[in-house]
């Protein structure tokens, strides 16, 4: 069997429109999961029973079921419900970002709680509200100290978007299948698509490293 060089190059534009699809499902997924696990962080370690109860329960649920599951739970299972079909795009946003706030929180209550319990007590002790000294003191050091497990998660996303390909959503992965559907040519796009996911994660692991360096320069100072 001789390695098809040709259909690599004439597929590639193809794939790389994948790609780039694939990094816009990741960024926006991880970006509303900052959102939803830094309240549901905070929310796992609230003075408020029922607020711990309900953080903890989203968070055992997501992290207790495949993101699988739960793409088709909002893809399927949701129009049932609201009684209208969702689109692929919206659909996959949803149920990334719902699966990464989860694994998200956890990283912020970590964080948070790997500040030094004086560092709130200051804060109140300066005339601060629980959330203001949450807000101006705590979070901002927690940050410094979450950039890895953060990028981390971003990697595993990254990879894990490729599930999105199930509803017919065409991203890297889906691109890949439907080259295939058509060329017969698997080993050579599967090796292509193995090689644009490697190199993907590869910068992004770079790019973690550096600015993980840099905030601990910055401490220095």
């Amino acid at each position: 069997m001789e390695f098809n060089f040709g259909l690599i190059a004439q597929s590639f534009p193809l794939l790389l429109a994948g790609a780039v699809v694939t990094i816009q499902i990741t960024a926006l997924s991880v970006g509303f999961g900052l959102l939803i696990g830094m309240f549901a962080g905070m929310g796992r370690i609230s003075k408020l029973w029922f607020v711990r109860f309900i953080s903890t329960v989203y968070v055992d649920f997501i992290r207790g079921t495949p993101l699988l599951v739960q793409i088709f739970l909002i893809y399927f299972a949701l129009p049932m419900i609201v009684g209208t079909r969702i689109n692929p795009f919206v659909a996959a946003i949803t149920a990334c970002s719902i699966n990464s706030g989860a694994y998200i929180a956890e990283i912020f209550r970590a964080g948070i709680q790997s500040i030094d319990k004086g560092q709130m007590e200051a804060g109140r002790s300066l005339g601060m509200s629980w959330g203001q000294t949450m807000y101006y003191v705590i979070l901002p050091q927690a940050f410094k100290r979450i950039i890895p497990p953060l990028g981390n998660e971003f990697i595993a996303m990254l990879k894990d978007s490729s599930l999105v390909s199930v509803i017919g959503f065409e991203e890297l992965t889906r691109r890949g299948q439907l080259i295939i559907a058509r060329t017969y040519g698997a080993f050579e796009i599967w090796m292509t698509v193995a090689v644009i996911y490697l190199v993907m994660t590869l910068t992004i692991s770079r790019l973690v490293d550096y600015l993980e360096r840099r905030y601990k320069i910055d401490d220095k100072h």
